[in-house]
């Protein structure tokens, strides 16, 4: 059977690339190059790339990229969108849960929760962690983003996804305090106009949880901020009024 996440991403390439989220990339890309000081001789992995946006973009910009998921439509409309733009991308098709590049790589991305938030158990995501720790050498950054809880404690979680997204309504919304868990349920239309229900499941995180998963991992650093659509910043303090979180830990 197959979970609830692969079934929103089988055949939701295109509809995914209409979504108001996968507008900024180019200003997301600008702060990881920064971050990785603009040498264009390191390798970059991006987690759950999806469509391939960020993938793309930085290969664009010079940068060697590998680019994994489970989706495989996600995956081949990334190719069909690398070879357009002439991008030079490897995209392979693995599980977040189970992967490892031995420090095979500079740094490691997983923007947009990629594979993360999104797994059925908080050991499923632990292992997404510590399977980019693993896959990234000493000293290396690891850039990503997750679900920030303190925006559903302060607010209605069904109120901003609805306004913040074109192609999925959302409904029947419960926001469990125990476990930071949302239950919702969405009506979504496939790249084939085909409409689907799908029930989800999503793991939202307290800043505090973030920092003792990677620390017990064993990044040396971790950094969190507020996180802006197209415009990460280290400028921009966490708030309530953040519905994501980034990122930046150090190996």
């Amino acid at each position: 059977m197959k979970q609830w996440y692969e079934e929103l991403f089988t055949n939701y390439a295109q509809k995914y690339d209409e979504e108001t989220f996968t507008k900024g990339t180019l200003g997301e890309v600008d702060f990881i190059e920064k971050e990785v000081g603009y040498d264009k001789t390191i390798s970059i992995l991006d987690v759950g790339c999806g469509t391939g946006r960020h993938s793309i973009e930085l290969a664009k910009r010079g940068y060697k990229v590998v680019g994994i998921d489970l989706s495989e439509s996600q995956l081949e409309r990334a190719r069909e969108k690398a070879l357009s733009a002439k991008a030079d991308v490897e995209f392979l098709k693995k599980d977040a849960r189970d992967f490892n590049f031995e420090n095979k790589f500079d740094h490691a991305i997983m923007v947009c929760e990629g594979a993360f938030s999104l797994m059925e158990t908080d050991e499923m995501n632990y292992r997404i962690l510590k399977n980019a720790y693993d896959s990234i050498k000493p000293g290396g950054k690891f850039i990503f983003t997750a679900l920030s809880a303190l925006f559903p404690l302060y607010h209605s979680v069904r109120d901003f996804l609805n306004k913040d997204s074109e192609n999925v309504v959302t409904s029947g919304n419960n926001f469990d305090l125990m476990t930071l868990r949302e239950d919702s349920e969405i009506d979504v239309t496939d790249d084939s106009g085909v409409e689907k229900k799908i029930k989800c499941n999503e793991r939202y995180f307290m800043p505090s949880e973030i920092s003792w998963y990677l620390k017990s991992i064993g990044f040396s650093k971790a950094d969190i901020y507020g996180c802006k659509i197209g415009a990460f910043s280290r400028d921009d303090k966490l708030t309530t009024e953040d519905f994501e979180m980034l990122v930046v830990a150090e190996k």
